[in-house]
């Protein structure tokens, strides 16, 4: 049963559910510090380690995709989870099993198994979908007009360990040599440690569970002792469909550019260290934007947030596309680009979610939308390698562009039907 449930029928005070609000960012920020950087090695050197074991350029971005289908199974886990249980143990046992299979990878590059590097992969995908759950424990409690904040103090701590994970693969990578493990699989060393570290702390801080709490408000606030109306579900709002579009197709862009980005930079003899910089500041600007894009998009309105995210991602794929394969300083203004637009869109399309939610129904819509947003980036990291073997890195980025602009069209449908809010 869930920890709550005997508590259901109280009334909350604001002052306590403030309090409540502030101990869950407090607790969600350190686990994200640690799942960040559990997160960076599967982006960041995921892709050229398979291309060592498998010796072909072709399936090389098949690592995102593994590790992506895995998030999806794990979303929809932690989603039904949470609807049960809570956030405390869903989020725990995803960053945990996301270390086991980074353990896992390392053990499979030892050992050169690839069957045993695919499984790792798919299981160490856990800990991505955790990383990205964990933003709506953010918004369990928040004031309507604060929850473009809460699911950004929820991102913005992920920038620290996602940043310096992939500027920390030279010295890891010497780690590793030392070990006598592969030098590539130094950063999944980091990340089992790291998801390990994520899951304790959400297991033992992540006190009283934010969801319950919230459902617990919302049954008090409604129903008062009255319990009977609470279990019944009322349907999804229009605008969580609009919401989980606009994270879908910028998973998509943003996973296939940023997949293939490694390859593209050292088929142009790029050192590591140059692909770590690129990838950790890519990375950063995936996350780091989200205190303010929290507040943009409480004061300016989701739709603005949402069509920005579009433009940016279309600037994004056009300068990746034309930037010289030599030239390091426009590829790392491409990819930063590339992440802002990610953030507008993930940060404004969470917020269309929870406004068109309740508690009853939250948790499994967001689980649902979280395996859509996984699946699109399986898609767009399998799909990334066959296209640019097919063509080039420069008709990849510039496809995920404009496909980007996909967003404006879906944006105004959804507003011209009032289904969605400025």
């Amino acid at each position: 049963m869930p920890e709550t449930s005997t508590a259901e029928t109280q009334i909350v005070s604001e002052p306590e559910r403030a309090r409540v609000h502030k101990r869950t960012l407090t607790v969600v920020i350190m686990s994200q510090i640690l799942g960040g950087a559990g997160l960076a090695a599967g982006i960041s050197v995921g892709a050229l380690l398979a291309q060592d074991m498998l010796s072909s350029d072709a399936l090389s971005g098949l690592p995102t995709g593994l590790f992506t289908l895995g998030s999806a199974l794990a979303a929809y886990l932690v989603g039904r989870s949470t609807q049960r249980f809570g956030r405390r143990l869903g989020l725990a046992h995803g960053f945990i099993a996301g270390g086991v299979g980074a353990l896992g990878v390392v053990i499979a590059a030892v050992a050169g198994s690839v069957p045993l590097l695919f499984i790792s992969l798919f299981v160490y995908g856990s800990g991505t979908a955790t990383n990205l759950q964990a933003r709506y424990a953010g918004t369990d409690l928040a004031p309507a007009n604060k929850r473009g904040f809460g699911t950004s103090m929820a991102m913005v701590a992920t920038t620290i360990g996602a940043v310096a994970g992939p500027n920390l693969i030279d010295p890891l990578g010497a780690f590793a040599d030392a070990l006598g493990v592969p030098t590539l699989a130094g950063p999944f060393i980091l990340a089992a440690v790291a998801y390990g570290a994520a899951g304790l702390v959400l297991f033992i801080f992540l006190r009283p569970d934010p969801y319950l709490f919230a459902r617990q408000i919302a049954v008090g606030a409604t129903h008062g002792s009255d319990t009977s109306s609470a279990n019944d579900t009322p349907p999804v709002g229009i605008g969580a469909y609009v919401g989980a579009t606009v994270m879908v197709l910028t998973q998509l862009v943003m996973v296939a550019i940023m997949t293939m980005t490694p390859i593209h930079m050292r088929a142009h003899d790029h050192e590591m260290a140059a692909v770590g910089l690129v990838i950790g500041l890519h990375v950063g600007a995936m996350w780091l934007p989200s205190l303010i894009t929290g507040h943009l998009v409480d004061r300016l309105g989701r739709t603005p947030m949402v069509i920005a995210s579009g433009v940016t991602l279309l600037l994004a794929g056009g300068l990746a596309a034309t930037a010289p394969g030599d030239s390091l300083s426009l590829l790392i203004l491409a990819l930063i680009l590339l992440g802002i637009g990610w953030n507008f869109g993930l940060v404004a399309g969470t917020a269309l979610v929870v406004d068109a939610t309740v508690p009853q129904n939250r948790p499994r819509t967001q689980g649902a939308i979280d395996v859509l947003i996984a699946l699109a980036g399986a898609t767009g990291g399998t799909m990334s390698a066959v296209v640019m073997v097919t063509s080039s890195f420069q008709a990849l980025s510039l496809g995920g562009g404009i496909l980007a602009l996909a967003l404006i069209p879906v944006l105004l449908w959804a507003r011209s039907r009032h289904a969605v809010s400025p």
